[in-house]
């Protein structure tokens, strides 16, 4: 291995006259990245990545945004990456700081996000003693990464950052690790750009095979109810136009899952909602009563099939997705297509336009149906029992004056299903959440990623009190580095998701759940939010909702939380059970007859709520 100690200028002058430019491994880490094109990192310092920081230091192309907590820093990697389409960077030291990364790669690599995380770690000759701050990060976050390295030689990091970026961007996005000793970080190495890399097993499909294709227009062609089943892939893929164009070619009804929301314009005639436990009655009707899947970047979660038994128990599927792993895992597929997003849609539509006797499918009736579906179940909500704010209400607002070009972050629970609801979504990369994992405390980091990624756009991050409480602390990273988003925080005084379930399944024994007395304010949001450099402003009445956000908007100095407290027994509806058949919405909407075309239906939303409530 080369010196463990960083060379003096004079030696690297020396060498440099000779033709070769000899470097730290640290430079080296600081030079890969800004040649792969990255301009902004975030993280926290310590000590086993103190040669890093200060290479970073002296970098003028690598812009590094200190957050308060590692977890924040990987947040705000992720939304950096989802607003982008770019690859995302967190920086932590060893042991506690790296294990802080857990979550948010955990998350990354749940909903395919491009995230490369570089973590420090104790010296190669410590390895394996239960050094201080030592901990086998690589051994930890295996499970939850795509892949994850160790660097020991320090030639090895400009092609192992290099591959990192490759592995996290290319195939299904998703999450990196470099973990880099700091003896290797001060170890000196010849920097080439760019490195040779060699991944001889990672040899990911993009193009779908041309059989599969005809195999699949057939089916289409065929089908008299088919459904176009859209997932958070298609945004990976920037495939949104072609979704479009072949959406409209087949008139075929779309349905977008919460991680797709964008994908497909709401206002389409075509777009029949979200499915699956919080979904549209139109868009789980749509798949319950589809004669043929046609499955674009989804994975058949939980949370959209339900009972796997009973999910479009009359359904063939065609399923599409880069990632053949996940091709079959769920539900036995007629037609398996491994590719890109935007490959398979674009392959598909030519399939239909090339081929004169291939004609999209005959599907008036179907299509009637579901029109009358969308004309008798429009989203809608009832007061809030104790009078105060309905949730439903402030975010119908927010969308209205908003509008559809800004970026929605939210966190986890009741309002990111009431967000998915009631805001409308037109364009791809406006709605950044987390899926697959579910975690609280997403949205603040992930809008400050967000507005890192795109200055010029206006962010909105929509959280709950218990989301908010979790990772408030990066509105002071945000204010402190000129990141001015603003701040919706639905404010019920509980743990709002949980106390729902408490009070449909378990006799409203609410244990645990309650953050505040509905009489006082602790914390204070808006005290907080100024000690942490923020405008703050408390909102309680319909009244003041438009000009609170308007007010919100006028201000881009710094960043802007609106507290609305609202009403605590607001729930979320549709909702089917956890593990529950989808065809349950129409008892849980308590209409038995929903799917059967030859009886009536309720169809006064109020009336909906009140039996819902009395089951």
């Amino acid at each position: 291995m080369a010196a463990t100690h960083p060379p003096t200028p004079a030696s690297v002058a020396s060498v440099k006259k000779q033709g070769a430019e000899i470097i730290t491994g640290a430079q080296a880490i600081v030079r890969t990245l800004e040649d792969l094109g990255t301009d902004l990192v975030f993280g926290i310092p310590g000590g086993a990545v103190l040669p890093l920081y200060d290479a970073l230091h002296h970098s003028t192309k690598l812009r590094h945004v200190l957050t308060r907590h590692e977890q924040g820093a990987g947040h705000a990697a992720e939304g950096y990456a989802q607003a982008s389409g770019k690859v995302g960077v967190m920086i932590a030291t060893s042991g506690p700081g790296a294990t802080n990364l857990v979550t948010p790669l955990a998350d990354a690599n749940l909903d395919s996000v491009p995230v490369v995380a570089i973590t420090g770690q104790v010296g190669t000759s410590l390895l394996g003693t239960d050094a201080f701050q030592e901990a086998d990060i690589r051994g930890v976050t295996m499970p939850i990464t795509k892949h994850n390295f160790i660097v020991t030689d320090p030639q090895q990091i400009p092609t192992a950052i290099a591959a990192a970026f490759h592995l996290a961007s290319t195939g299904r996005p998703g999450p990196v690790l470099v973990d880099i000793p700091k003896d290797v970080q001060n170890a000196t190495l010849e920097y080439v750009y760019p490195p040779q890399i060699e991944l001889p097993g990672y040899k990911p499909t993009t193009t779908p095979h041309p059989r599969q294709i005809t195999q699949a227009a057939k089916l289409i062609a065929e089908a008299e109810a088919p459904v176009l089943y859209i997932g958070g892939g298609v945004i990976k893929a920037n495939a949104s136009r072609e979704l479009l164009e072949f959406a409209e070619l087949s008139g075929i009804p779309v349905v977008t899952t919460l991680m797709a929301l964008g994908s497909f314009p709401d206002s389409h005639p075509q777009h029949m909602g979200m499915p699956g436990m919080h979904g549209t009655v139109p868009a789980v009707a749509a798949m319950q009563r589809a004669d043929l899947l046609i499955a674009i970047g989804a994975r058949f979660d939980d949370r959209v099939t339900g009972d796997t038994e009973t999910f479009a128990p009359n359904a063939q599927v065609i399923h599409a997705d880069v990632d053949p792993a996940e091709i079959g895992k769920i539900r036995e597929v007629a037609v398996p297509i491994v590719g890109d997003a935007r490959e398979v849609l674009l392959q598909l539509t030519k399939a239909f336009q090339n081929d004169a006797k291939l004609n999209p499918p005959a599907i008036g009736e179907w299509m009637a149906y579901l029109e009358d579906l969308k004309k008798r179940f429009p989203r809608g909500y009832e007061p809030t029992p104790d009078g105060l704010l309905n949730p439903q209400f402030v975010l119908e607002k927010l969308s209205s004056i908003v509008g559809a070009e800004a970026i929605y972050c939210a966190g986890v629970g009741q309002h990111q299903m009431w967000s998915a609801q009631f805001i409308d979504f037109e364009k791809p990369r406006t709605w950044i959440n987390s899926g697959g994992a579910g975690t609280m405390g997403y949205a603040v980091p992930a809008a400050l990623g967000a507005k890192a990624a795109c200055p010029d756009r206006e962010v909105w991050a929509i959280d709950g009190d218990g989301c908010f409480q979790m990772t408030n602390q990066e509105l002071t990273t945000a204010a402190v580095e000129g990141f001015p988003f603003k701040v919706a925080v639905i404010n019920n005084g509980n743990l709002g998701m949980v106390r729902q379930w408490q009070t449909l399944f378990y006799d409203q024994n609410y244990s645990n759940t309650k953050l505040r007395e509905h009489d006082e304010y602790l914390p204070d949001f808006v005290k907080l939010a100024e000690a942490l450099g923020c405008e703050s402003i408390r909102v309680t009445k319909e009244e003041e909702v438009e000009p609170a956000i308007k007010r919100a908007r006028e201000i881009n100095d710094r960043p802007v939380v609106i507290d609305f407290i609202v009403g605590q027994d607001a729930q979320v509806w549709p909702m089917i059970g956890g593990g529950a058949s989808n065809e349950e919405i129409q008892y849980a909407l308590g209409l038995r007859p929903l799917f059967d075309e030859n009886e009536s239906a309720a169809e006064d939303p109020a009336e909906i709520h009140e039996m819902v409530e009395e089951a």
